[in-house]
């Protein structure tokens, strides 16, 4: 058994992919549109070598009611090689860190449409360092 993706449903494709390729730094791998389907799968990677695993975005066209978001989803998790500067390039691009990264090691953000996303400090954690330390939890993550 081998593991493919794990899709997220999305109400904005553009939003979307906004946030988890100019802001989280993930890549398009690939796309398809089904007008019969009315729907659109886009297939994101990091691109790093040997990291074959992948987040679907599935955006149904003509879905106007938003689906409710359930906690029993979890989370995506991506390791980062420097949590406060990935942190700081999210927040200059307009996304919220739910969970700051005060002990160097782990933080959380949002999706546009709701999905927690992890961020993992790679290797040991940062020495704690303001702004973080002092910075409360925001919303839900």
């Amino acid at each position: 058994m081998r593991y493919l993706h794990t899709m997220l449903r999305v109400r904005d494709l553009d939003a979307a992919i906004t946030f988890f390729c100019e802001h989280l730094g993930l890549t398009e791998v690939r796309r398809r549109d089904s007008e019969r389907g009315r729907f659109t799968l886009v297939f994101l990677g990091t691109g790093a070598e040997g990291d074959h695993a992948l987040v679907e975005l599935t955006h149904n066209w003509d879905e106007e009611e938003e689906a409710p978001i359930s906690r029993y989803f979890g989370h995506l998790a991506y390791q980062v090689d420097d949590i406060y500067a990935a942190c700081e390039r999210l927040q200059s691009g307009g996304v919220v860190i739910n969970r700051p990264p005060r002990d160097g090691r782990m933080a959380f953000v949002r999706s546009p449409d709701g999905h927690s996303v992890e961020l993992l400090q790679a290797g040991e954690p940062l020495e704690p360092v303001e702004p973080w330390v002092s910075m409360p939890n925001t919303g839900s993550w």
